[in-house]
Formats: structure tokens, C-alpha cells, sequence
């Protein structure tokens, strides 16, 4: 690599709300689910389903969700998010790092923009497993934002991490040193995002992966199949989504009388989905049927492991194209 050569990244994730106001809150809902790789529906039948049914009936539930995470007047995915942003910029000097997410602010097309002059560009979208709607999505969204660019430098997209040893031995370490503090449960149960049915059945290798992640993480932490499930969470809709579904494993193991530990091997910032649907949410659905105890384990977010692992990822990108 030349010494001169000048190298930007972009991180990216999935986006929040500006406030836990209905009026942000209603503005981020529409252009999440405005995007046609997140809802694969014919346009005009979706236009009318979103703007007089799904977000009439959701925006109320949906503010006061973010309004029960919301801390220190900041989205806690956006704030975890730029410490992840800082803490890299301090460790890989000479690297402009710049954050943006793909809904909400900052945008893509603005952080693109103050790394404009480089020859080489690295895109990491912080998600571990590869969807069309999120992945993809990103990969869009900077395509797009690329087309008034005179100069485009070289770009490594780099569009999934699940297998990364590293990435699996964070994990493994952050659950292990839970149990340090509180003990191991009788369960394990790796919850990640949930998609349509037949989001897979079109191609979406996402399941795969999925499967794949929990698989290395509990060969990585020495768990019998008796002691760790996978499931499903945020179901939207009456489609079938991907099973088993978050609740109702909780339900089965509650009804078996276990304790149960909730990791999210999915996210890499813990947000909306993981603070209010997985801690709190659905620790309610878990104890009200007669489960016995209940813990949630967060996110890698900033944690020095984390930002060793995605430094290293990054650094083993450079010079790829």
C-alpha cells in the first residue's frame, strides 16, 4: 500500500428516529418501509397498506417503544454507534472512518461526502449476516449516492462477517464473561431478526447464515444441543415469517420451567429490537408463562474486543481491489 494512498470507510447501520416523537418516528417508519427490499409488494398496493393501515395503527406503540429506550437525549443505536465510530478513528490512524446509517440521519450520502477525496474506499455495513434487506439495501443506497461522484475510488464491500473467528470468539467472550457475573442459564437462545418466508425461498441466504452463526457459537462455547435454541423475533404482519419464533420458544422453555439467557449474535448494536422487544417485551411473555428467570445480554456495541475485531476486519480489506 502506498503511504500516500488515502483510504476512507464507511459504517453503516440500519438507522433511528431523530426523537421519540411521533412526527420522527412517523418520518423514519415510512422511509424504512418504503424501501422496496425491505417490502417486496406491488407499489401502489403497498403505498395505500402503509399509509392508511400499517402506519395509522403502529406509530403510537412504535414511539412509545422508543420512548422507553430512549437515554441522555440520543437513540442508543445512535450513540453506541458513533463510540464505535470515535474508538475506531483512534485506533486506525491515517483511516478517515466516518458513520452513517441507511434510514434517518446521518445518511449515507451526506457521510459519503466528507470522504470523497480517497483512493480507496471500504463499505462495512454492521451486519454480520448478509440480507437483500439490509445488506443489499446499503449497496444500493451508496450506488446511488455515487452516481453525481466524478472520481469513484476503488470499493471493497464487504457484505457479511458471521464466519470471521474473530467475530465468533467476541461473542464467545462477551457471553462468557456474563456468566462469570450471573451465572450460565439452562438455555442459551440465540434471537435474531426474523424475514419473510419467502424473502428464502427467493434466494436470500440470510437463514443460512443465521443457522451458520449459531452453530459456530455454541460449538465455540462448548454447548451440548440441549442447552441452546435459535429463534426468530419482530415478526410483522400475518405472512409467515421464520420459524421457530422468538415468543414461542420462550413460552416452551417457560413451560418447561427453565431459566433462559437471550443473546442477539445478529446485531451489532443493541437498539429498538434487542432493548425493548428482547429485554423487556419479551421477558414479559417469558415470566407470565410461568417461566423462572430471565436475562438479556447485550450487544457487542463499543466493547475493546469489538472494536479490535472490526479494525482488523477493515485492515484485512484494504488493498483487496
Amino acid at each position: 500500500m502506498k503511504e500516500d494512498k488515502k483510504i476512507g470507510v464507511l459504517i453503516a447501520n440500519l438507522g433511528t428516529p431523530d426523537k421519540p416523537k411521533k412526527i420522527a418516528v412517523y418520518r423514519f417508519l415510512k422511509e424504512f418501509l418504503s424501501d422496496t427490499r425491505v417490502i417486496k409488494l406491488p407499489r401502489i398496493l403497498w403505498w395505500l397498506i402503509l399509509n392508511f393501515i400499517v402506519l395509522p395503527f403502529r406509530i403510537f406503540k412504535v414511539t412509545k417503544a422508543y420512548q422507553s429506550i430512549w437515554a441522555n437525549n440520543s437513540s442508543p443505536l445512535l450513540d453506541i454507534s458513533l463510540k464505535q465510530t470515535k474508538k475506531l478513528q483512534e485506533k486506525l490512524k491515517g483511516i478517515k472512518i466516518v458513520l452513517a446509517m441507511r434510514y434517518g440521519n446521518p445518511s449515507i450520502s451526506k457521510s459519503l461526502k466528507k470522504i470523497n477525496k480517497v483512493d480507496e474506499l471500504i463499505i462495512l455495513p454492521l451486519y454480520p449476516q448478509y440480507s437483500a434487506t439490509t445488506t443489499a439495501s446499503v449497496f444500493d443506497e451508496i450506488s446511488t449516492a455515487l452516481k453525481d461522484w466524478e472520481d469513484i475510488p476503488d470499493i471493497t464491500f464487504i457484505s457479511r462477517y458471521y464466519f470471521h473467528k474473530n467475530y465468533i470468539n467476541a461473542l464467545k467472550n462477551s457471553i462468557c464473561d456474563f456468566w462469570k457475573q450471573h451465572q450460565q442459564a439452562d438455555i442459551l437462545l440465540m434471537s435474531f431478526h426474523g424475514l419473510p418466508q419467502k424473502y428464502i425461498k427467493d434466494g436470500d441466504p440470510y437463514y443460512d447464515e443465521c443457522l451458520k452463526t449459531a452453530e459456530l457459537l455454541a460449538e465455540a462455547l462448548g454447548l451440548s444441543k440441549d442447552k441452546w435454541r435459535l429463534s426468530f423475533q419482530s415478526r410483522m404482519g400475518r405472512t409467515q415469517w421464520l420459524e421457530p419464533y422468538t415468543t414461542d420458544v420462550l413460552k416452551e422453555i417457560a413451560r418447561d420451567k427453565k431459566s433462559v439467557q437471550v443473546v442477539c449474535p445478529g446485531f451489532s448494536v443493541d437498539c429498538l429490537e434487542t432493548l425493548e422487544e428482547i429485554a423487556i417485551e419479551n421477558k414479559q411473555v417469558f415470566l407470565s408463562s410461568g417461566g423462572d428467570k430471565y436475562q438479556y445480554i447485550h450487544c457487542l456495541n463499543d466493547s475493546d474486543e469489538h472494536i479490535e475485531f472490526i479494525s482488523q476486519l477493515i485492515l484485512e480489506n484494504i488493498g483487496k481491489v
